[in-house]
């Protein structure tokens, strides 16, 4: 394995933290559902914005959607316990062969985003674990926050995947898109390489690429406090031309903070993007 030396000039740095909560009550419930594409022969799209808890996604033969979610709830009281099960909700959308699974509450704002201030005041904490099974060529769109990791096997398609407070794995997977973890690590196994422009960053945590030979793409590598490795033999590409903007008046340039090599004929531009981790692009031998 060769070691990639790479240059970072520049990164902004947000962190997301949460207080603990000490529940006294815990309930429990178990959600089951199957859903029907519109189109089973057209494109399929699943999304699932989840806050508290793990994501989990399993590609099977079919045309159905199978869902199951682990609902707990962990409160101060049972006033509070209550005001939980009002409050926070799974939103479930049905549009255009997309299928859509959003978890609401006070906690949102009217963006949809998450409000980081205040959870001490809640007094409850609401956690969605979800289990998923789609067809193998399903588009994901897949978040969550915190306490729980995301794991997707054996699909293929486009994928947006983020994990803020956990690790992203996928195994045998096909297709395209974005792949982020704050806190935690990326590991992808691919069963077939990337077929776009694709994107896989931690902030605080390894990324790990297992992809298929013979690799043709070009790499766009990015860290700080990391070293990058490559199972595969690569050529160093010439550096991107600067960038210039106007502001205030003046011309400012700005030089790309990516290093960029090339495997095989290159090919889709596949960018790793790591702070305080180690990279690694590996070949797949199973």
């Amino acid at each position: 394995m060769k070691k990639i030396t790479v240059i970072l000039s520049f990164i902004q740095i947000v962190l997301v933290s949460m207080p603990v909560l000490s529940a006294e009550i815990e309930k429990k419930e178990e959600i089951q559902k199957t859903f029907h594409f519109s189109d089973p022969r057209g494109k399929k799209q699943v999304i699932v914005d989840n806050v508290f808890g793990s994501i989990t996604v399993v590609g099977i033969k079919g045309e159905t959607l199978q869902l199951i979610v682990h609902k707990t709830i962990y409160a101060k009281s049972e006033k509070k316990a209550e005001e939980a099960t009002e409050e926070v909700r799974l939103e479930i959308k049905e549009k255009n062969n997309l299928i859509e699974f959003f978890v609401d509450g006070p906690f949102r704002t009217r963006s949809g985003s998450i409000n980081c201030r205040g959870w001490r005041y809640y007094g409850y904490k609401v956690s969605h674990d979800f289990e998923l099974k789609v067809p193998f060529e399903t588009d994901l769109s897949l978040k969550t926050v915190n306490e729980g990791e995301i794991l997707v096997r054996k699909v293929q398609g486009k994928y947006d995947i983020e994990n803020i407070n956990g690790g992203i794995e996928m195994q045998d997977i096909g297709g395209s898109g974005r792949v982020y973890a704050l806190n935690g690590d990326v590991e992808v196994v691919f069963k077939e390489n990337p077929n776009n422009d694709s994107y896989f960053g931690s902030l605080n945590g390894e990324i790990k690429l297992y992809l298929r030979s013979p690799l043709s793409a070009d790499f766009r590598l990015k860290t700080f406090n990391g070293d990058v490795y490559s199972d595969y033999p690569v050529l160093y590409l010439s550096p991107r031309p600067f960038t210039k903007v106007k502001k205030s008046g003046k011309t400012v340039y700005k030089c790309d903070p990516t290093f960029g090599v090339r495997s095989g004929d290159g090919g889709p531009e596949i960018e790793l993007d790591a702070f305080n981790g180690d990279t690694y692009i590996l070949k797949r031998t199973k």
